[in-house]
């Protein structure tokens, strides 16, 4: 009986030990089987890999990242039946955009102040137009919520060469809207505003004021100031307003900032020339979770010091809570069509007051550039750095010279903001020191015809943003939007990279056009190498980042005249749905 009952014990603990076993491995293939797995086909699936179209029959998307791409039959047998199963019905899936350059926490600021843009993306073809939609916008939820923040009526986006009266209104036309509160409007560019007599005497600005280093209070005859600002003499008040931010408006700034983006399927936001003010709200903002994309922040160089390179700023550019301080900003003019850009010849009509020989201004003497940039590249920081006419371009390739004889290091990946009135013979300098150029051909749209006409004229407008030499010279670029000086609009972008049509239908330097595939490449693979992120962002790869965006069309496909008539469908961050049409 013993050994029958020592047999059969030995029977019972080998059952035990069977049972115990078997709930464990099941539950691992339980935990496996749950892991949030979704699978992409029947659409047009553009890798962006390579120098011509790849196109895939799946996606496998596994826990945020990309597990498999292929043939949708293999994708089905890995996927398993738990897996979500997205029928694109057609449409086409491409990986989502990177901000080649923008002001992400401004485009939060200026979706919540009255929009005197002019059309199509705004009312205000003339003086009257925009004292009517201040007047509307003061009365609104929205504007009382600002007025009563900062305590100023706030504009946003007239443009002189769009106005019926071609001119910038001053003072007197602002009064019409208030006499009672200080009131500012700000050019489209970014580089320009206005104010009203209220605010000129809140500011103190009269005939005795002098002009702030690198910037110029515009005056009369008599030599008063008629309420228009350039470059830091409206800066300087912009600085004072947003100084009164708080941190419902800041995480305001972030949620509405964040959904103008990932609308159009930009999911790595840029935000350029960051004040310690915003530096501190977008802190704030990732530390309390806002973040649903990300966003990379290059405060401004001039205001930088070691301390302000927080826990948020990672030399091997990784993200903490959807946000990072990427490097630094340096401006170094400013806007072509607000003339105020920095050139080496003459303006074709120079602005009000100047004579036949105005050629803009710089921000900085050469001394203070060459300092500016031999400190970004002593800290290894990566320079961003606003360059628009020809003159500031010399400037910057100047002090990236300097700076790399000084200080150089391998892969600094040093960045040529807009560049539009680069010259030819310049290409070769870029190339040379490795400079980036992230170029503005939105302008052919936008302020093209303006280009002809008033700024610079045949034959330099032509060579407005030269995509297509700058790639033939073998340079890696992007295309921005620059918001909000425009909307973060990417099929706005991709069209106008492509086509160089201007509002009046011309095409403006057809021998810089770049194909459509390019274009994409400007917004996706070639981005995530300016932002160091290549290895996880730009393409639909195994192992990287599921960053897709879905468009109702192949922009391959139309007609590209047709580009800017695609509409973003869904925008999809590391596996999840962040907008959807």
């Amino acid at each position: 009986m013993r050994k029958g009952q020592l047999l059969w014990g030995l029977i019972l603990l080998m059952l035990l030990g069977a049972c115990h076993d078997q709930p464990r491995e099941t539950q691992a293939q339980a935990e496996a089987d749950t892991t949030q797995k979704t699978l992409y086909f029947n659409g047009d699936i553009i890798t962006m890999e390579g120098d011509s179209a790849e196109y895939v029959e799946a996606v496998l998307v596994s826990d945020g990242k990309i597990a498999f791409v292929g043939k949708k039959e293999e994708a089905m047998k890995m996927a398993g039946d738990r897996a979500m199963q997205v029928d694109l019905e057609g449409k086409t899936m491409l990986p989502a955009f990177l901000d080649g350059h923008g002001h992400f926490y401004n485009v939060g600021f200026t979706s919540q102040v009255a929009n005197i843009l002019p059309p199509p993306d705004g009312p205000a073809s003339d003086f009257q137009s925009i004292v009517e939609t201040l007047k509307t916008w003061e009365e609104s939820e929205q504007g009382k919520f600002v007025v009563d923040k900062f305590g100023w009526i706030i504009g946003n986006g007239y443009d002189d060469s769009q106005l019926k009266e071609k001119l910038h209104p001053k003072a007197e036309v602002l009064d019409q809207v208030s006499t009672e509160f200080p009131v500012i409007i700000l050019h489209q560019s970014g580089h320009l505003g206005v104010v009203n007599s209220k605010a000129l005497e809140l500011l103190g600005y009269t005939k005795d004021t002098k002009n702030p280093e690198g910037g110029v209070i515009r005056r009369d005859a008599q030599g008063n100031p008629t309420g228009v600002l350039e470059e830091n003499a409206v800066f300087q008040v912009l600085v004072s307003i947003l100084a009164k931010s708080d941190e419902e408006f800041a995480n305001k700034c972030i949620q509405k900032g964040q959904e103008e983006y990932a609308k159009e399927g930009y999911l790595t936001a840029q935000d350029g020339r960051t004040t310690p003010d915003q530096m501190d709200a977008l802190r704030k903002g990732a530390d309390s979770g806002l973040f649903f994309i990300d966003v990379v922040s290059y405060p401004d160089i001039m205001g930088v010091n070691d301390t302000m390179m927080n826990d948020y700023y990672s030399p091997e550019h990784h993200f903490k809570n959807h946000y990072r301080i990427g490097g630094v900003k340096l401006t170094l003019d400013g806007s072509p069509q607000g003339k105020t850009a920095w050139l080496t010849k003459p303006y074709l009509i120079p602005p009000e007051g100047q004579k036949k020989d105005y050629v803009g201004y710089p921000v900085m003497d050469d001394a203070k550039a060459i300092g500016y940039a031999k400190k970004a590249f002593e800290h290894q920081w990566q320079l961003l750095c606003h360059a628009n006419g020809d003159a500031s371009i010399d400037q910057y390739i100047m002090a990236v010279d300097s700076a790399e004889q000084a200080f150089g290091y391998e892969d600094h990946r040093t960045v040529m903001i807009h560049g539009q009135t680069l010259r030819k013979n310049q290409i070769p300098e870029l190339t040379r020191l490795k400079i980036l150029p992230s170029l503005f051909p939105m302008h052919t749209f936008y302020w093209g015809d303006w280009h002809v006409e008033s700024v610079l004229g045949h034959p330099r407008a032509d060579y407005i943003s030269p995509c297509r030499d700058a790639i033939d010279a073998g340079m890696t670029i992007t295309s921005h939007h620059d918001a909000p000086v425009t909307f973060p609009n990417s099929m706005r972008v991709l069209d106008a990279t492509v086509n160089r049509v201007t509002r009046s239908g011309k095409i403006l330097g057809p021998d810089q056009r770049i194909s459509p595939y390019e274009g994409l490449k400007t917004l996706t693979d070639w981005a995530s190498y300016q932002y160091f992120e290549e290895d996880t962002k730009g393409t639909i790869t195994q192992g990287k980042l599921a960053d897709f965006v879905i468009l109702d069309k192949n922009p391959l496909k139309v007609d590209p005249m047709t580009i800017h008539e695609i509409n973003i469908v869904e925008s999809i961050k590391e596996g999840k749905s962040v907008y959807k049409e």
